[in-house]
C-alpha cells in the first residue's frame, strides 16, 4: 500500500507539467501510429511480388516512399515523446528535491542526532536519481505501450480474429507471470536501498574520521567492517536482480509460444487461400510489436520497484512532523540584557530515562558562568533547551523573564552567539566564513573580529590572506586556526549572550 501511494504522490508532482505531458501524448500517438502503419505497408509490398516477371516496381516505390515518410515522422515524434518525458521528469525531481532541502530544515534537531548524516544524504541524492530513472523509463513506456496496444489489437483483428484471439490471451499471460516474480521481488529492493543509504553513511564516517582511523591503527577493523555492510549489499543487490531478472524471459517463452501458433494458423489459412502471404508478414510484425510493450513494461518493473522503494525512503523524510511551530502571539523581545533563569527544568531525550530533574539555575546579565560535570551529564543538553534545539520535559526557561517557548526561534537564537567543540566551516574564502554571521559586514568588521578573537595574524600569513579559499570544510587549516575563526564569527555578530561548548579545546 505504500508503494502505491508513494507513486500516486510523485505522479502528483508531475501533474505540474502538463504542457509537457500533453507533447509526450502527441508524440506518443504519433509514433506508435507510424510504427503502426508500416507493417501494412511492408505487407502490401510483398503482395505486390508475386512472383518472377510478376513485380509490381511502381507500386512498390510508391510505398518505399511512404514507409520513407512514416518513419522520418516516427523518428521526430519519438524524439518529442522522449524529450517531454525527461524534460517533466528531471522538473518534477527538482521541485522533490528543493521539496527535501526545505524540509530538513524544518526537522527538529533530534531527527539529525538520530539518523546517520549519510543516509540522509543518501535520500537526498541517490534515491531521487533512482526514482528519476525509474519515472523516465516508466512514463515512456506506460504512454507508448498502451497506444501501441489498443493500435495493434485494431489492426490485427482487421487482419485475422482467430490469431489475434491467439495473441491477445497469450501476451497477458506473459505479464502476470512476470508481475508474479517482481512483486516478490520488491522486499529485496527495499533492502537494498536501505544497505546503500547504510554503506553510505558508513563511508562518510571513516572518510570524515580517517585520521582517527589511522592514529589508531583501525584500517583493518574498518575495512571489515566496510566488506561486511558491501557483502550484505552485493548479496541482496544480486538476488533481487537474479529474481527479477526472470520475468523477462518468462514472458518471452509464453510470447514465442504463441508466436508459433499464429505462425501454424496463418500458413494454413493462406493454404485455403483466406488471407494472402503479406497479410501473414503484417500480422507477424504486428504481433512482435504487441508483445513489446509488455516486454519492456516487465523489464522495466525492476526499475519501478527500485524506484518505489527509494520514493518511500523520501517520503518517509517529507512526512515527519516539523519542529513545534512557533506561536502566532509570540513576543517579541526589544532589548535582551542577558538575564536566564532555568525554573525547575526536567527532560530526557527517551522517555523513562531522566536526564535533568528539578534543575534550577538563575545568571544575572553580565554574569560569566562555567557548567563543569562529567561527560554525560547534560552540559551540552542545557545549551541545546537554552537555544530550543529541545523543548524541556517540564519546567521553564525564561530570558529577560520571558518564557522561551512564547518567542519565535528566530528571534531567540539572535539573541546568542554559539562556538562548539566541533568547527563548521563552509567552502569559500575566510571572510566569507567570517560574514556568516553578519553578510554585510565591511572589510574593517570582519578584520577587527578576526583581531579580537586573535586570529588576524595566521589569516594574514596565508598567501591570499583574507580572500585564502577554504578547502573541504577548512582542511588546509589546523583545528586551533578553525575554532580561531567560528569565535571571530561570533565576535563580529556580537550577540548579547556568548555560549563556549568548549570553544578552545585545540587552542594554544
Amino acid at each position: 500500500m505504500k508503494s502505491k501511494n508513494s507513486a500516486a504522490r510523485i505522479y502528483t508532482l508531475l501533474a505540474k507539467y502538463r504542457g509537457l505531458l500533453a507533447l509526450a501524448l502527441i508524440g506518443a500517438v504519433i509514433s506508435v501510429g507510424s510504427t503502426l502503419v508500416s507493417p501494412l505497408l511492408i505487407g502490401h509490398a510483398i503482395d505486390l511480388m508475386v512472383g518472377p516477371g510478376k513485380v509490381n516496381f511502381t507500386g512498390i516505390a510508391k510505398l518505399l516512399t511512404a514507409m520513407a515518410v512514416v518513419f522520418a515522422a516516427g523518428c521526430f515524434f519519438t524524439w518529442l515523446l522522449n524529450f517531454s518525458v525527461n524534460r517533466a521528469t528531471y522538473k518534477s525531481m527538482r521541485d522533490l528535491r528543493k521539496k527535501l532541502f526545505d524540509k530538513l530544515g524544518t526537522l527538529p534537531l533530534s531527527f539529525y542526532d538520530t539518523h546517520p548524516h549519510g543516509d540522509t544524504v543518501s535520500r537526498f541524492v541517490n534515491d531521487v536519481d533512482i526514482i528519476s530513472d525509474g519515472l523516465i523509463q516508466g512514463l515512456v513506456a506506460l504512454v507508448s505501450g498502451v497506444i501501441t496496444i489498443v493500435g495493434c489489437v485494431v489492426f490485427m483483428l482487421s487482419i485475422n480474429p482467430l490469431m489475434t484471439l491467439v495473441v491477445v490471451l497469450c501476451a497477458p499471460a506473459a505479464f502476470f507471470i512476470s508481475r508474479f516474480i517482481t512483486t516478490h521481488s520488491q522486499q529485496l529492493f527495499k533492502d537494498q536501498a536501505r544497505l546503500l543509504g547504510e554503506i553510505n553513511g558508513y563511508s562518510e564516517e571513516i572518510i570524515e574520521g580517517h585520521k582517527t582511523v589511522r592514529a589508531f591503527g583501525y584500517e583493518q577493523t574498518a575495512r571489515k567492517r566496510f566488506g561486511e555492510i558491501n557483502s550484505r549489499l552485493y548479496t541482496v543487490g544480486v538476488r533481487s536482480q537474479f529474481i527479477s531478472s526472470l520475468a523477462n524471459p518468462s514472458a518471452r517463452i509464453v510470447n514465442n509460444i504463441a508466436y508459433a501458433l499464429v505462425g501454424v494458423i496463418g500458413g494454413v489459412a493462406a493454404i485455403k487461400g483466406t488471407i494472402s502471404i503479406g497479410n501473414i508478414s503484417s500480422f507477424l510484425i504486428f504481433q512482435v510489436i504487441f508483445a513489446k510493450p509488455f516486454n519492456d513494461i516487465t523489464g522495466i518493473l525492476t526499475q519501478l520497484q527500485s524506484a518505489a522503494a527509494s520514493a518511500q525512503r523520501v517520503f518517509d523524510v517529507l512526512d515527519l512532523p516539523p519542529e513545534t511551530p512557533d506561536p502566532d502571539d509570540a513576543t517579541v523581545p526589544v532589548q535582551c540584557t542577558g538575564a536566564v533563569d532555568f525554573n525547575d527544568v526536567n527532560f530526557s531525550y527517551l522517555p523513562g530515562q531522566d536526564l535533568i530533574k528539578h534543575f534550577t539555575l538563575h545568571v544575572e546579565p553580565g554574569c560569566k558562568v562555567a557548567i563543569v560535570g562529567h561527560t554525560g551529564a547534560g552540559k551540552t543538553t542545557l545549551v541545546n533547551l537554552l537555544m530550543r534545539f529541545y523543548d524541556v520535559g517540564s519546567g521553564s526557561i525564561t530570558l529577560d523573564g520571558v518564557d522561551i517557548r512564547s518567542m519565535k526561534r528566530d528571534d531567540l537564537r539572535r539573541n546568542f552567539g554559539m562556538v562548539l567543540q566541533d568547527t563548521w566551516l563552509f567552502e569559500g574564502t575566510i571572510r566569507d566564513n567570517i560574514a556568516y554571521a553578519k553578510p554585510g559586514a565591511s572589510t574593517d568588521e570582519i578584520i577587527s573580529a578576526a583581531k579580537n578573537a586573535g586570529a588576524d595574524d595566521f589569516i594574514r600569513r596565508l598567501a591570499h590572506g583574507y580572500d585564502t579559499v577554504l578547502r573541504d570544510a577548512g582542511d588546509n587549516l589546523s583545528q586551533g586556526q578553525k575554532q580561531l575563526l567560528t569565535i571571530a564569527r561570533v565576535m563580529l555578530a556580537d550577540p548579547p549572550i556568548l555560549i563556549l561548548d568548549e570553544a578552545t579545546s585545540s587552542i594554544d
